[in-house]
């Protein structure tokens, strides 16, 4: 057991999970499915009754429990991985350098503690960052027709154009981001 722990604890190969995400994919195209997870919340309002107050919600969510089910996953996947396999977090010395230069202290978790913690959440500048991050996040998922796994993963592999420009447009959101945008609000 402990051989099958640690092999699990160490960082694979980049193309074991490219291998695993092609495979996934053959069976989702195989099944006639597309993945996405930001359809997992219309699936939960769905399923707790918004269908009855907005149109966008009325529809059998039943058929997307599979969904439901592979989110779930996920998250208790990484709930496993972080307390009991101590997955490591590599960030680079460069990441940390630059966050450094911002006043965030890296503190060697997943993301610094100084910006997702109950305590940043209680002061006002990461109140209204996290709410303000948090609405942009789903309005552009909703605007894009989806978020950035279903149109990175999904639609790319099945050629489809509009994931093809939403993800050019991730990728330039995140460079406007990381670049212009992250240090004027953490100067």
């Amino acid at each position: 057991m402990e051989q099958i722990l640690s092999f699990l604890s160490k960082p694979w190969p980049f193309y074991v999970s490219g291998l695993a995400i092609s495979f996934v994919m053959l069976l989702l195209l195989w099944m006639g499915k597309n993945f996405g997870v930001s359809d997992t919340l219309r699936t939960g309002c769905a399923m707790l009754g918004a269908g009855k107050t907005a149109s966008f919600f009325d529809f059998d969510w039943k058929e997307q429990r599979w969904n439901l089910a592979f989110v779930f996953g996920a998250m208790i996947g990484g709930y496993i991985a972080q307390t009991f396999l101590h997955a490591p977090t590599n960030i680079s010395q460069e990441t940390i350098s630059d966050l450094q230069k911002l006043g965030i202290e890296y503190n060697g978790g997943l993301a610094p503690d100084s910006l997702f913690s109950w305590e940043s959440l209680a002061t006002t500048k990461g109140f209204v960052t996290l709410i303000l991050g948090g609405f942009l996040v789903g309005f552009g998922s909703r605007w894009a027709g989806g978020c950035t796994s279903g149109h990175a993963i999904s639609g790319l592999s099945n050629l489809q154009i509009p994931s093809l420009i939403a993800v050019v447009g991730f990728f330039i959101g995140g460079l406007v981001m990381t670049h212009l945008i992250f240090p004027f609000i953490f100067k």
